[in-house]
């Protein structure tokens, strides 16, 4: 079975992820992190780059990989670097993509995934929520510690 080798990039602003959908193909209309293949020469982060600027006209800034997701398709297999995304530059315009979402944790199964993205939706899905927990405890810190404060005086 040929393997295809792409990146994909998890853009993200604050507690959101960018999702398009496919605007060709047996799988158009279905959800996916933009990106595409990886042309010779070029490193993972090099082609990340790259497409996004081709697909979305925006610069972007490549994070940590985030995982390598391996995924038998009925005609190939799909080696997917997978990366954290941030823009560094420009707006998103779609030049491909029939449709994008900015996706908060609570929306991801809002859309129908393709089936090797899906793979990653576990693993944004428990950032984006720990990343809310540690917020709502940054800001509620101060009332909290008062709160228990007063508690243990009249326990003690």
């Amino acid at each position: 079975m040929k393997t295809i080798r792409v990146v994909a990039a998890v853009i993200r602003n604050e507690d959101r992820i960018f999702a398009t959908a496919r605007g060709y193909g047996e799988y158009k209309g279905w959800w996916e992190f933009p990106g595409g293949k990886i042309e010779e020469g070029e490193t993972p982060q090099q082609a990340l780059m790259r497409e996004i600027r081709e697909e979305l006209t925006a610069k972007i800034e490549v994070g940590e990989l985030i995982r390598t997701i391996e995924y038998d398709y009925p005609e190939f297999h799909l080696s997917m670097d997978c990366f954290w995304a941030k823009i560094k530059s420009g707006q998103l315009e779609l030049k491909e993509a029939e449709d994008a979402r900015w996706l908060t944790a609570d929306q991801l199964d809002d859309v129908k995934w393709l089936p090797a993205d899906r793979e990653l939706i576990a693993s944004i899905r428990h950032v984006l929520t720990e990343n809310k927990t540690f917020d709502y405890y940054e800001r509620n810190a101060e009332c909290f510690v008062s709160e228990t404060a007063d508690s243990l005086e009249e326990i003690l």
